[in-house]
């Protein structure tokens, strides 16, 4: 069980490609450490790479939506892992008590205006200007 690439391949890949394939081949969880070793090896980097690119491995383990982080550090694919969703029929019977606060409202920051005309009235246009600019152009 070896993951095998051309260099060409191997240039265009980024860590949590090949992650993603070692993952697949080896068919388990893997810790993040050991699983890093790998892609380092997988893509024939220095041994220096793993001390200094293991932060931007496990960052994109985490923004990866293929992966998914399990307990004690181990990762693997999200696929090997369906999420179970149990519905409880007999929620659905449950009554629910919706009730309404009967305090008090403030109403200092409602704003009344008791001066205002009722908008029903038709002398809304009462001192509505109309202007022809044909007038205005013949004083030009």
């Amino acid at each position: 069980m070896k993951v095998k690439l051309t260099d060409e391949e191997i240039e265009t890949m980024s860590y949590d490609d090949v992650a993603y394939l070692i993952l697949k081949e080896y068919g388990k969880k893997m810790k993040t450490l050991d699983l890093f070793k790998k892609v380092v090896k997988v893509m024939k980097l220095d041994e220096e790479e793993i001390t200094r690119g293991i932060g931007d491995f496990f960052e994109l383990l985490l923004t990866d939506k293929r992966f998914i982080m399990l307990e004690n550090g181990f990762w693997d694919l999200k696929t090997n892992h369906l999420t179970n969703i149990i519905i409880d029929e007999d929620d659905d019977d449950e009554e629910f008590d919706f009730r309404i606060d009967d305090e008090e409202e403030d109403d200092s920051e409602i704003n009344y205006d008791e001066d205002a005309d009722n908008d029903d009235d038709d002398d809304d246009l009462e001192n509505l200007v109309i202007i022809d600019d044909s007038d205005t152009d013949e004083k030009s």
